[in-house]
């Protein structure tokens, strides 16, 4: 013990100036990366989708037609939008009275700012990347713009002509790694000051501009006009602020839930749960009471699954609160087989598009994977309280066991009756054979 001490107390006592004074190269090469680290900041919001999201299903996030920012700059693929979107460019120069050098230096003074929202640190030199920004800026403003004014639309223009463009178009614009931050499309559109024929709109404004844009784009009901946008970060970040409920999450009935478990629709429905479609457009709006669970109508494409894997990419990234990923699992809890499917789908609850029950069975049993939840926080809590308490009810499953089993079908329930009748006729000539006997 003793010798240990006098170790320790030896190792304290080295003269430190041999040590900082050596040339060892691998110490020079580790202070200059400490001195180069760059300071981690608070407006990162632009992600790379974590791996084990990424790799269930790599087609959801890869951009079709059109690289937006960095991230996808320059990939193979999308080389041939690249002169679309210079166009689209020129376009713009054209609706304002300000010229390009103008514009490029704005974007220059902004450009420490924007490089900050990205979650990695960005490699392209400083021209090259106040160019992408600028020409990709630009390019989503037009898009906004002869998506709101039809007569903004040029003859041969190559992208709203032509629908398959302008739908890959869109989807690509709501891909988490294919984002600018929303505050430089609000600070180019301002600063370009757009005079066209569109000057009578006093109001026209980037925020009003993504409202109209995704009124009918997304394939999913949401209220966009409700949403609160004075902080969006990007057209990701609006869609979960619209996709959100519209109410705070309730306290469960319980303390604390011991686990997040949902019952499938077939389940509920053998425990003599009733679905109704709701009639919100938020889909969050769910409730149950006296035995009716009203669920507002989720719309399946072919779009769904890329839209909320992007979304809930995002999420799980930047966000504290699970909306999306607590909603994702309620559904995945509801639908096991296409059996739960076909009864959503035959109460309205989900309108398939997809056409096949399996399809949308086998979608949000991989929309549920890798997904993290907190049992402490899970908005549909009381709801699950609801339903347990509702399902583990003896006179509840009396009821749903008599209907399943003995009223499946018209036939069986004449049956029913018929027999009761007979018994009832049975017991009333037994009571007046012993009247008269007496």
């Amino acid at each position: 013990m003793a010798n240990s001490c006098r170790n320790e107390e030896s190792i304290r006592n080295v003269d430190t100036t041999e040590i900082q004074g050596l040339d060892i190269p691998l110490v020079t090469f580790m202070e200059k990366k400490l001195e180069n680290l760059h300071p981690l900041s608070s407006d990162c919001c632009i992600y790379r989708v974590p791996k084990k999201l990424h790799k269930i299903n790599e087609a959801a996030y890869a951009p079709l037609r059109v690289s937006i920012g960095p991230f996808h700059h320059g990939k193979e693929g999308l080389e041939a939008m690249e002169e679309h979107k210079w166009r689209y460019l020129h376009n713009f120069l054209q609706h304002t009275q300000k010229g390009l050098a103008e514009f490029v230096k704005f974007i220059k003074e902004k450009e420490e700012k924007v490089r900050q929202c990205y979650a990695e640190t960005i490699d392209f030199g400083s021209d090259e990347f106040v160019k992408i920004i600028l020409v990709d800026a630009a390019f989503i403003i037009e898009v906004l713009l002869k998506y709101r004014f039809s007569n903004m639309i040029d003859k041969n223009d190559r992208i709203f002509r032509k629908p398959w463009m302008i739908t890959d178009i869109n989807r690509d614009l709501r891909l988490i790694e294919n984002q600018l931050p929303f505050f430089i499309l609000e600070d180019l559109f301002k600063k370009a000051n757009i005079t066209t024929s569109l000057s009578q709109n006093d109001n026209l404004s980037i925020i009003e501009l993504t409202r109209n844009y995704y009124k009918t784009s997304i394939g999913l009901e949401a209220k966009i006009e409700r949403s609160n946008c004075t902080e969006v970060e990007h057209f990701i970040d609006f869609l979960r602020i619209c996709l959100n409920p519209s109410k705070p999450r309730s306290e469960p009935q319980r303390q604390k839930m011991v686990s997040i478990h949902l019952r499938c629709a077939t389940e509920l429905d053998e425990a003599g749960v009733k679905f109704f479609v709701g009639s919100s457009k938020n889909l969050f709006d769910i409730r149950f009471k006296n035995g009716i669970l009203e669920i507002p109508q989720l719309r399946v494409t072919d779009v769904t699954e890329s839209l909320l894997r992007n979304i809930l990419a995002f999420e799980q990234c930047h966000y504290g609160t699970s909306y999306i990923s607590d909603y994702v699992a309620l559904m995945n809890g509801l639908i096991n087989t296409r059996k739960d499917v076909e009864l959503l789908v035959g109460r309205k609850v989900i309108g398939n598009w997809l056409g096949n029950s399996e399809d949308v069975s086998t979608l949000f049993s991989k929309l549920g994977k890798e997904i993290m939840l907190d049992k402490d926080t899970f908005y549909f809590s009381r709801l699950q309280d609801q339903l347990d308490d509702y399902c583990n009810s003896n006179w509840h499953k009396w009821k749903a066991n008599l209907k399943h089993n003995y009223f499946k079908t018209p036939w069986a329930i004449i049956s029913i009756i018929a027999g009761f009748s007979l018994l009832v006729l049975t017991a009333i000539q037994t009571v007046c054979s012993i009247i008269s006997a007496t």
